[in-house]
């Protein structure tokens, strides 16, 4: 294999210099990408206009009337079907086919197509009872969930693979019955608990595996019965941990304060989060070969500058790439394609500039198309028509600077500070995304129509099913939000404090921890050698272990 010098580089957006190195010179020349503008940073930033994160809405459906729920925001630029009505024959997507002008930006015309035709109110399929839902497959029975697949009887989920009755999940799979948990896996009654595994009846746990019966522990492996890493007998845990009451808030508030001291203080992190994982850089990798700067991604070989994205070969530049997803790039939120670039919500083959297609071939500049050929602007043409136009609109792109670059944020679907951009990228201001033309929500979602969710009862045992009738207004956002009957069911079963803080805010607040792209320079606590790891220096984590000292220490 040929090998090329790396590129020094002046980010467009945000003016700092970047690196284009050998390895992303090789595959941009493999994938037929032009060299990027701009750095991984912005490209990620303009990325994430094409993935909403608004807050659940009742609307109505601009074909037919019915009510919906959806994420997308109030008054779109453009039309709103439900789901079932956008996959069915009642309307033709072909039929807003525009002709090309030449004397116009591609991109504007391409906006104009957007602003006509519609989109499905919810993104996935094949759900039963999964209406408060978005970015949601093959699930069933979830409520005021997002990017969840395999799923049942799940409310307040973030990113969930197989999970089953279960509350307040955020990037974990196969969990059960279990509550307020990050990044754990394979796990039953596990609660308050972060990157476990294997664990059965336990609180509070980090990085444990294989552990039952524990509460307040870190770091352990194969145990049972032990609080804070001490070992009990059966009959002595049991008896403190009848003393420990998890239905008072102002107790659970107390142990989470307790539980981050220990992150910072006591527990052993390792340096990444990658299992399985060989010859890659990034965090969150699992089963991954060859994946340079991926982020949160699972099955993929020789992949670079990702985040977020599943079962993935010889693909760059992108967010949330899901399913089997080859030889593409510079895309937002593509699933099960082959040589897709500069695209969003889409799947298809040899094809560029799509949004919301499905299963299209050889298609430039099109939205909303399902299973057609040789379409541009949705308009449907012969192939060689289609091959002789597709070149004549690339070279006057070329001409304007337009070409190879991502869609621009003016036809970003919400605005930005109700997309996922606020998990990654909280920073960005309103003016930065202003200035390049994307939109900004001024709308104001606060309510007074409730009571303080911080006037509720202390403990859940003082409270009575009816409280799920009751509006309240999260003490952060000032969003009004319930408690749903399933929600009290669950907690009065478990005995466990009502939460105070809005959904969308708790699960913010867990899904940031793994919303970390850039690595610090650390000493192993072990080894003292130089190592880079996720950890932001404020988090004040003050034991951070090599792989390899990990490995024989704690794992």
């Amino acid at each position: 294999m040929s090998t090329k010098s790396p590129k020094n580089k002046i980010c467009t957006d945000c003016k700092d210099e970047f690196i284009i190195d050998s390895g992303d010179l090789l595959l941009y020349e493999k994938v037929e990408l032009k060299i990027p503008t701009q750095c991984f940073f912005c490209r990620l930033k303009q990325y994430s206009a094409f993935w909403p994160f608004g807050k659940f809405r009742k609307g109505v459906s601009d074909l037919s009337g019915e009510s919906l729920i959806t994420v997308l925001p109030n008054n779109p630029r453009y039309p709103i079907y439900k789901s079932h009505e956008w996959w069915s024959d009642d309307w033709d997507p072909i039929s807003f086919g525009q002709d090309y002008n030449s004397n116009r930006s591609f991109f504007d015309q391409l906006k104009e197509l957007q602003e006509k035709v519609p989109r499905p109110h919810q993104v996935g399929k094949d759900n039963l009872n999964c209406d408060w839902c978005d970015d949601v497959w093959h699930s069933k029975n979830c409520y005021l969930t997002r990017s969840v697949f395999k799923c049942e009887n799940l409310s307040y989920g973030y990113r969930v693979i197989d999970c089953k009755d279960s509350f307040d999940i955020a990037l974990s799979f196969n969990l059960q019955n279990c509550y307020d948990c990050l990044a754990c896996h394979n796990s039953f009654n596990l609660s308050f608990s972060e990157n476990s595994k294997d664990c059965i009846d336990s609180y509070f746990l980090f990085d444990c595996r294989n552990c039952q019966n524990c509460f307040m522990c870190w770091n352990l492996r194969n145990k049972k019965y032990c609080i804070r890493n001490k070992q009990y007998s059966k009959e002595e845990y049991e008896s403190e941990l009848k003393k420990i009451k998890l239905d008072l808030y102002k107790n659970i508030e107390i142990l989470k304060t307790e539980f981050e001291t220990i992150l910072k203080e006591e527990a052993v992190h390792r340096e990444n989060f990658n299992l399985k994982t060989t010859n890659s850089i990034g965090n969150y990798l699992t089963n991954c070969d060859k994946c340079v700067n991926v982020f949160s991604f699972e099955d993929s070989q020789n992949c670079r500058n990702q985040l977020r994205g599943l079962g993935n070969k010889d693909c760059i530049d992108g967010m949330g790439i899901f399913g089997k997803v080859e030889m593409s790039g510079n895309n937002s939120c593509v699933l099960d394609s082959y040589n897709v670039k500069h695209s969003s919500w889409s799947s298809g083959r040899y094809s560029e500039y799509l949004d919301i297609c499905d299963e299209v071939e050889y298609c430039f500049g099109c939205i909303g198309l399902h299973k057609k050929k040789y379409c541009i602007l949705n308009k449907q043409y012969e192939k060689e028509e289609y091959e002789i136009l597709k070149n004549k609109i690339i070279a006057d792109m070329e001409k304007r600077g337009e070409y190879g670059k991502f869609l621009p944020y003016n036809m970003g679907l919400c605005g930005y500070n109700l997309s996922t951009a606020i998990l990654y990228f909280p920073e960005v201001r309103k003016e930065f995304v202003l200035e390049r033309g994307g939109y900004w929500s001024e709308e104001d979602l606060s309510q007074t129509n409730g009571i303080s969710s911080l006037d509720l009862p202390d403990s859940i045992f003082d409270t009575e099913s009816d409280i799920s009738k009751q509006a309240l207004i999260c003490p952060e956002t000032k969003y009004r939000f319930n408690i749903s009957e399933a929600e009290y069911e669950f907690h009065k079963r478990k005995n466990f404090a009502l939460p105070r803080l809005h959904f969308d805010l708790r699960m913010l607040k867990k899904a940031q921890k793994t919303a970390v792209l850039r690595s610090y320079p650390y000493r192993c606590v072990y080894c003292e050698s130089d190592i880079t790891a996720y950890y932001p220096p404020e988090w004040g984590y003050k034991k951070i272990a090599c792989e390899g000292c990990y490995k024989q220490n704690i794992a």
